[in-house]
């Protein structure tokens, strides 16, 4: 069975981050974040009771251009000591860094074969690094329509596609429900077809990137078949709450609680 992970760059925003580690901790959750430099990352050893769940590896550079590669490989890598650190065995993969507002700031290079081959031999390099390390890196798709104009990895099957051809079992895919719903839909056909290459899950509703049960997802529908499909990774609620965050976190694990 799945475990349920709050992401503490969405939720008690008003608060500092370690407080916010803090109250998804007492709420029963598993605590997942984006970046981490700059932040007290001792709270993840202090912290009584405290589990974490992902972190983002994409400190700088980008996969999709080859004069950046070297610099996010560097970025990954010092990103895995930081996770062990904390305790961490998965680390969100971007495909290059993104702005505060989640703008695309790395650059791709102009030529798609370049572009894809760039992509391939980056990704045999983290790969090693997660190998080496015993933890899981996964590549995640963001949706170009709203939220990332200019990602260059919109579709859930373009993620896959690279994970595979690298075939390393320390590199999946983050399947994330709210952009690959935004992107393409067909979502329970998706999960079925990609769940072996699904190291991680994140979920928020559509429109508003709310919690579940504020849009157009069937949840619990989505929850079954993850369960079906033998999924036994993470779940991470990486939504902004409609309204109070204690009542987003409990929609959240109603969902997910079959």
């Amino acid at each position: 069975m799945y475990e349920l992970s709050v992401c503490a760059d969405t939720v008690f925003l008003e608060l500092p981050f370690e407080e916010r580690v803090k109250k998804i901790t007492d709420a029963g959750f598993r605590v997942e974040f984006a970046g981490w430099k700059g932040r007290n990352m001792d709270v993840f050893r202090d912290y009584p009771g405290v589990r974490p769940g992902s972190m983002v590896a994409t400190v700088a550079g980008s996969i999709l251009h080859p004069e950046d590669v070297d610099v996010l490989v560097e970025g990954v890598a010092e990103s895995v000591e930081m996770a062990k650190y904390i305790g961490s065995k998965h680390l969100i993969l971007l495909a290059g860094v993104l702005g505060p507002k989640g703008e695309i700031i790395h650059r791709t290079h102009p030529d798609e074969i370049t572009r894809w081959i760039t992509a391939y031999k980056a990704l045999v390099r983290v790969a090693e690094i997660a190998e080496a390390n015993d933890v899981t890196l996964c590549l995640e798709h963001l949706n170009t329509v709203i939220d990332h104009v200019g990602y260059g990895i919109g579709r859930v099957e373009q993620a896959v596609q690279l994970v595979r051809e690298v075939g390393s079992p320390n590199l999946k895919i983050v399947f994330d429900i709210y952009h690959a719903q935004v992107e393409q839909g067909n979502l329970i056909e998706m999960i079925r077809e990609y769940i072996d290459d699904v190291g991680y899950v994140h979920v928020a509703d559509v429109p508003g990137r709310h919690e579940p049960g504020t849009g157009e997802i069937h949840y619990r529908r989505v929850a079954r078949v993850l369960h079906e499909a033998g999924y036994e990774g993470i779940v991470g609620l990486e939504a902004f709450p409609a309204g109070d965050p204690y009542t987003a976190m409990e929609r959240f694990r109603d969902h997910f609680t079959l």
